[in-house]
């Protein structure tokens, strides 16, 4: 089967969309499956390409081969991530971009599009359009809401209700739609009368063999000033939506009444510089901060780590999204504090991984730290029970083989042969 998977990012960028893309990706290559990414070239968050990429991004289109896939990168305007007019161009260039390079591209079985970005749904529909072959839109998070949510922007603005619109229209005319979580599927149903049948839903999955409680930490190499500490974690995008503020707050109640632990926050993202200027104003010296590291030294990092943190603020939206980074610090047999209500604290309890507490309430995430720090037993009971659980549930192997038979029913059903 020829698949082409419209994604704006993909490594060497860092983060949950490129790695599923990449792993999947692989995964499918492996089995005999021709596939293409259709890229931008690696910008985010901080809107500055990489030195290798500087001169091939100045012939517009790059072409390169990725363990199996292939990828073609288009042009972009490259813009941090910070300000919404800024996102606004950066995903507004890539659509343009992708639509015409994608359009000169040969003629794949099936196009996946997947947020986020938004957009990209849209190259993938006019994509659809002159390749005359089924669209699957994946979505990982739901637009507008989600923007909102994080505190951009009101329901009543321009870009919001435009971004509404697109949504709908992009439901309606993709030919099959692939979720994350179940909260997905009954909202999609629920809100935008989309028929079930049209929806499949393929969980997020870890590369098991890469993310082990077995292997080196990073403690007597990165983080050498931390080896003898208690190790509270938080490994990912430092954006609006992610409610870092509490877990300072948390760190600012824990400085003298615990004073072995010390909280690392690793990332980029939109509210890097607002958190690394409150830590040094409150004089957080229990807080290190440490910029976004290559993905082969995310399992040492979350090894080096006595707990992880997973965080997002309180919405009703966000109680519908299940964040990979939370399966990734279980599969490495890390107990984890989520503060994240709904899918994701479900799984959590089901797993056993880890302790909940209500999202932005720093006294209660204080008190999990606490908790966990006085009890080791419990933390190993947490880390092997959450470690056993995605590697039964939620291998990239097994749900790359859910992904790709829905592709092939999708493909089967408008009609096109599907090449094994």
């Amino acid at each position: 089967m020829k698949i082409l998977y419209v994604s704006q990012y993909f490594p060497p960028e860092m983060g949950a969309p490129a790695a599923r893309v990449s792993e999947l990706g692989r995964r499918w290559s492996g089995k005999g499956h021709q596939v293409t990414v259709l890229t931008g070239f690696p910008n985010n968050p901080t809107g500055v390409v990489p030195p290798e990429y500087r001169a091939k991004m100045r012939r517009l289109v790059h072409r390169e081969r990725i363990n199996g896939i292939n990828v073609v990168r288009t042009w972009l305007m490259p813009l941090p991530n910070r300000r919404p007019l800024e996102r606004i161009v950066n995903f507004s260039s890539f659509c343009l971009s992708s639509s015409l390079t994608g359009s000169f591209m040969g003629r794949p079985d099936v196009i996946i599009a997947t947020s986020p970005q938004l957009l990209v749904g849209l190259t993938g529909w006019w994509l659809r359009l002159i390749k005359r072959v089924p669209l699957v839109l994946e979505i990982r998070d739901f637009w507008p809401e989600s923007i909102t949510a994080s505190g951009v922007g009101s329901d009543a603005s321009l870009m919001i209700r435009s971004l509404r619109a697109l949504s709908g229209f992009l439901y309606r005319s993709s030919d099959h739609l692939v979720v994350v979580t179940p909260a997905f599927k009954e909202e999609l149903v629920k809100k935008w009368d989309v028929p079930p049948e049209k929806i499949s839903i393929v969980q997020h999955g870890v590369e098991i063999d890469v993310f082990t409680p077995d292997g080196p930490d990073s403690r007597a190499g990165t983080l050498p000033d931390i080896e003898a500490k208690f190790v509270v974690s938080y490994i990912g995008t430092h954006g609006q939506a992610h409610g870092l503020g509490t877990v300072l707050e948390a760190a600012a109640q824990l400085k003298d009444s615990l004073p072995d632990a010390v909280f690392l926050l690793v990332g980029e993202g939109a509210e890097k510089e607002e958190l690394v200027s409150m830590a040094s104003e409150r004089g957080l010296d229990n807080v290190r901060f440490l910029p976004q590291q290559p993905r082969e030294s995310i399992p040492a990092l979350i090894r080096a780590s006595d707990v992880c943190l997973v965080t997002l603020k309180k919405a009703d939206v966000f109680k519908t999204v299940i964040p990979s980074k939370m399966l990734e610090f279980m599969a490495c047999g890390r107990p984890v504090v989520l503060a994240v209500d709904g899918q994701a604290r479900q799984l959590l309890e089901d797993a056993g991984g880890g302790l909940f507490v209500q999202p932005e309430d720093a006294s209660s995430l204080a008190g999990a730290i606490v908790k966990l720090y006085h009890d080791g037993a419990l933390r190993q009971i947490l880390g092997g029970s959450g470690r056993d659980y995605v590697a039964r549930n939620l291998s990239r192997e097994s749900t790359a083989k859910d992904y790709v038979t829905v592709l092939q029913q999708v493909v089967r059903d408008r009609g096109h042969v599907a090449v094994a």
